[in-house]
C-alpha cells in the first residue's frame, strides 16, 4: 500500500497517502491527514481514504447520504428525467431513503445498511403505519439508490457502489387484468352516458397511454388517411401544472392507423367540438386537443382515470382501470393472429421482446391455436387414400435401395 502513518504527539496522528504524480509535472502527490486517537484508528482512517482492492485514491468526503442525495436529484435528475418523473423520484427520497439512510455518512454507508433498509421496508415501511411495502415499490427505491450511487462514483466521490453487492427484493409487476372484448364492448356501451365515450373509444380501439391520448391535437389525426401520429405526451405535475413533453422513445413517436368505426367516431367528435367552440366563440384549430374540457383546456389525467373505473364498477368490473383498454388492444390482437411486431408498433414498445413478456398471457393459447392450424394444414393437402396411394406406390422402390440385412448369431 503506497501509504504511512507517523505519529506526531500522543493520541494524534498523521496519515500520508500517495495519490500519483502530477500529469503536466510529473511532481509526486501526495494527500496529508491529521487522525485523532490510537494507531488503530489511524489505520482504519488510511484504508478509507485507500482501498487494499482497487489501490485507488478517494478524497475525503464530509457528505452525508441526504446531502448526497439531494445534489443528484438537483445535479442528474432534474436535468436528465421528465418533471413528472424527477417528481416521484424526490419523493422516494424524502419520504424513504433519508429518514432510513440520510444521516449516514456517504463514505461509510455500507450494503448492509441497505440491506436492512429493504428488510425494514418490506415489513413496515408504508407511510401510513399499515404494514409493509411490496417488493415492487422496495425494488423501484432500490433502483434509484443504485443508480444515484453509480452516478457517485462516475463523479470520484465513491470507489465503488454499495449497492452493487445488495440483494433487492425481486418486484413482480402486476399481470394486466384480462378485459377481453365483450367486456370492452360492456364498458364502451356503458360510457356512452359520460362525456369521455370518445376518449375511452379511441383508448380501446388504438391502446394509446393516457398521456399520449390527452396530449393529442387535431393536427397529429389525419382523418382522410385515417392515421394519428403520436408526437406529444401530456402530465400534470404536483403543483397542478400541465405539461407537453416528447415521448420518451423513438418507438414512442408512432404513426397509428385507424380502424373505420374509429375514424366516423373522430369525425363525429370533431364536429361536435366545432359547434360547442363557436358557441363559445373560440374556433376549433388544429392545436387544440382532441380531447379536452369544452373551453379547450386540459382534462386532468386522475380525472380521467378515476372516471373509467367509475364505470367499470357500474357494471360489475372491479379493479379496471383505464391502462387495461390499452392491454386489451393487445390482447385482441394477437388472439386474432396480428403478427407481434405490429402490435409493437402500434403500442409504441421499444422492442418485442417487450411486447412478448407482457403479453405471455396470450402466448399458450396462441401456441395451441398454431399447433390446430398445423394440422390442418397438413390434413387439407393429401387425404388419407392419397397418403397411402403415394406410399404403395413407392414402397418397393423404397425396398429395392434397402441394403442388404445382415442377420447376427
Amino acid at each position: 500500500m503506497k501509504g504511512s502513518i507517523r505519529q506526531r504527539s500522543k493520541g494524534s496522528w498523521e496519515v500520508c497517502i500517495d495519490v500519483g504524480r502530477d500529469p503536466a509535472t510529473g511532481k509526486r502527490l501526495r494527500h496529508f491527514e491529521s487522525v485523532k486517537g490510537t494507531k488503530k484508528v489511524a489505520q482504519q482512517r488510511m484504508h478509507e481514504l485507500y482501498t487494499l482492492e482497487q489501490g485507488a485514491y478517494v478524497r475525503p468526503s464530509r457528505l452525508t447520504v441526504a446531502q448526497f442525495l439531494g445534489e443528484w436529484i438537483r445535479d442528474y435528475a432534474r436535468p436528465n428525467t421528465a418533471p413528472r418523473t424527477c417528481e416521484r423520484y424526490e419523493e422516494i427520497v424524502r419520504v424513504h431513503l433519508i429518514p432510513a439512510l440520510g444521516s449516514f455518512p456517504l463514505l461509510a454507508l455500507q450494503p448492509h445498511h441497505i440491506q436492512k433498509y429493504y428488510t425494514q421496508a418490506l415489513e413496515t415501511g408504508r407511510r401510513d403505519g399499515k404494514g409493509g411495502l411490496s417488493a415492487l415499490t422496495v425494488h423501484k427505491h432500490h433502483r434509484l439508490l443504485y443508480e444515484s450511487l453509480r452516478y457517485g462514483v462516475r463523479q470520484g466521490i465513491l470507489i465503488r457502489n454499495p449497492a452493487e453487492a445488495v440483494t433487492p427484493p425481486h418486484g413482480q409487476s402486476k399481470k394486466p387484468a384480462m378485459v377481453g372484448a365483450n367486456r370492452v364492448q360492456l364498458i364502451l356501451e356503458a360510457a356512452k352516458k359520460t362525456p369521455y365515450y370518445a376518449l375511452f373509444f379511441t383508448d380501446a380501439y388504438t391502446g394509446l397511454r393516457r398521456g399520449e391520448l390527452l396530449g393529442l391535437r387535431w393536427g397529429d389525426i389525419d382523418l382522410e388517411k385515417s392515421t394519428l401520429s403520436v408526437v406529444q405526451t401530456l402530465q400534470q405535475l404536483g403543483n397542478g401544472e400541465y405539461i407537453f413533453r416528447e415521448p420518451k422513445s423513438k418507438r414512442g413517436r408512432r404513426q397509428i392507423a385507424l380502424s373505420p368505426s374509429l375514424a366516423v367516431l373522430l369525425w363525429e367528435h370533431r364536429l361536435k367540438q366545432e359547434h360547442t367552440r363557436k358557441l363559445l366563440g373560440k374556433p376549433l384549430a388544429l392545436t387544440d386537443l382532441v380531447f379536452s374540457q369544452p373551453d379547450g383546456k386540459p382534462l386532468r389525467p386522475n380525472t380521467v382515470s378515476r372516471a373509467l373505473q367509475e364505470i367499470a364498477r357500474s357494471i360489475g368490473l372491479r379493479g379496471v382501470r383505464l391502462h387495461d383498454l390499452r392491454h386489451a388492444h393487445a390482447t385482441i390482437l394477437l388472439e386474432q393472429g396480428v403478427h407481434p411486431k405490429i402490435v409493437q408498433e402500434r403500442l409504441g414498445h421499444s422492442t418485442v421482446a417487450t411486447t412478448l413478456d407482457i403479453y405471455s398471457h396470450v402466448l399458450p393459447g396462441l401456441q395451441e391455436a398454431a399447433a390446430r392450424r398445423f394440422d390442418e394444414g397438413l390434413e387439407s393437402a393429401l387425404t388419407e387414400d392419397q397418403v397411402a396411394e403415394v406410399l404403395k406406390k413407392n414402397v418397393g422402390k423404397m425396398s429395392a435401395n434397402l441394403p442388404p440385412r445382415v442377420v447376427l448369431g
